[in-house]
């Protein structure tokens, strides 16, 4: 027997409903002698809190679409909190558990999205301000080729092992990744257990992972975000102004363009995710002079060293009075500055700081890096071979997680996300 979806949505809300009326009533005037009692024992009788301005912007309520033929989460402007669930599925040869997992998880978030609950959601009103909630499925190689042999992409595999690397295997890997990003940690945190809830009996986490920006509102809007380390990250991004972000994440070159770049799928891409390490008391120790030598950039501004503005293009040809670099070989700027049309990548990064393990040390902290690009060969592999041969950095940053995965394109409302892989 089937049920009708939203007809089960709306018994849910019935049945809540009437469930508080009776305890509204069970409760009648004896609940509320007893809570004004302990209101003023406790001092709780009267609000000290200022009064909200009713014209106030509710950014709770901000929605982005979970439907269309592309992801969101992607080009979408970076929310303020992320987590990442990596999935291991547990029948790995059969698809079509495979696509009843992917139309459960489809719908949940889309659901969720929109501010509205799941279908199964037992806390309802945490649902309703999602905060420009995002939820990105990515496919690892099994799930794919079980999905559709003929449309694995060549570059889905892991990454070759760098001499920096000091990868943990559970951080690493996974087939099936979802990607949660908003501005409110408790939306997210809701659609995290609500999404796990859907995988259990379909697989089991692999490694979760969150992060953190700056809160909406807290800078400038559009100012560029800053890592623990104090610099700022992401400067160098491809724009929609000018089409090259449309090359960089989706593989549509300009007509006139002789790349090898193109999509592994019409509106799909690639994600590479790297957890990296950083070593926080090491960097406290280095002078503020020998950081900015390290990156290249003012640490203030985050303009290039032989600029002004952080948007300055830097000139790695000018020297010092005593004919060194300014901006040093090993800076990472340097490093990881193009030496193709090809080499470019979508930034889209998230802090994370915990508890240390070891207790000699102050935190455990360092940052989610992810890096959206059409073709990982062709665009991430130059530039992160680039950094592991010889950047500044390294002395103070370690990778201990890594992941490639195939962003799938969205999908139309009544489908799922991979239903265009048959």
């Amino acid at each position: 027997m089937t049920t009708d979806p939203e007809r089960s949505e709306s018994n849910f809300d019935s049945k809540a409903h009437r469930d508080l009326s009776r305890r509204g009533l069970l409760l009648g005037a004896g609940g509320t002698g007893l809570a004004a009692t302990a209101a003023a024992a406790f001092g709780f009788g009267r609000s000290t809190a200022p009064a909200i301005d009713p014209r106030e912007p509710v950014h709770g309520t901000s929605t982005i679409d979970f439907y269309g033929n592309r992801q969101a989460g992607i080009d979408t402007p970076a929310q303020a909190h992320a987590v990442l669930l990596a999935l291991d599925l547990d029948r790995n040869d059969d698809p079509d558990a495979a696509r009843r997992l992917l139309r459960l998880l489809s719908d949940d978030a889309a659901r969720l999205t929109q501010g509205r609950p799941a279908l199964a959601d037992t806390e309802p009103e945490l649902a309703e301000t999602p905060a420009r909630l995002t939820v990105t499925f990515g496919f690892g190689p099994s799930l794919v080729r079980m999905l559709s042999p003929t449309s694995v992409p060549h570059w889905l595999r892991d990454l070759p092992h760098f001499d920096i690397d000091r990868l943990e295997s559970d951080l690493c890997g996974g087939d099936l990744l979802l990607q949660i990003c908003g501005d409110d940690p408790v939306s997210v945190a809701h659609a995290r257990r609500i999404l796990l809830k859907d995988a259990r009996g379909y697989g089991a986490p692999r490694w979760i992972q969150d992060g953190f920006r700056s809160s909406r509102g807290a800078r400038p809007r559009g100012e560029t975000m800053r890592n623990l380390f104090g610099q700022v990250d992401e400067t160098v991004q491809p724009r929609t102004s000018d089409g090259s972000r449309e090359f960089v994440v989706w593989g549509n070159p300009p007509p006139d363009s002789t790349s090898t770049v193109r999509p592994w799928i019409t509106d799909g891409t690639s994600l590479v995710v790297r957890l990296i390490s950083m070593d926080m008391d090491g960097w406290d120790e280095l002078s503020r002079r020998g950081k900015e030598s390290s990156i290249g950039r003012d640490l203030r501004v985050g303009a290039p060293l032989t600029g002004v503005h952080e948007t300055d293009e830097p000139d790695f040809e000018e020297t010092s009075d005593m004919g060194f670099p300014v901006i040093e070989e090993f800076a990472h700027i340097r490093r990881a500055h193009p030496h193709a049309v090809e080499e470019q990548i979508l930034r889209r990064s998230y802090n994370y700081d915990r508890p240390p393990k070891d207790t000699d040390r102050i935190s455990d902290t360092g940052q989610l890096f992810l890096s959206y690009q059409a073709d990982v060969v062709e665009q991430f592999l130059p530039i992160q071979q680039r950094l592991a041969e010889g950047d500044r950095l390294n002395e103070w940053t370690t990778p201990i997680g890594s992941a490639v995965f195939a962003i799938p394109p969205g999908c139309r409302p009544g489908g799922y996300i991979g239903d265009c892989l048959t």
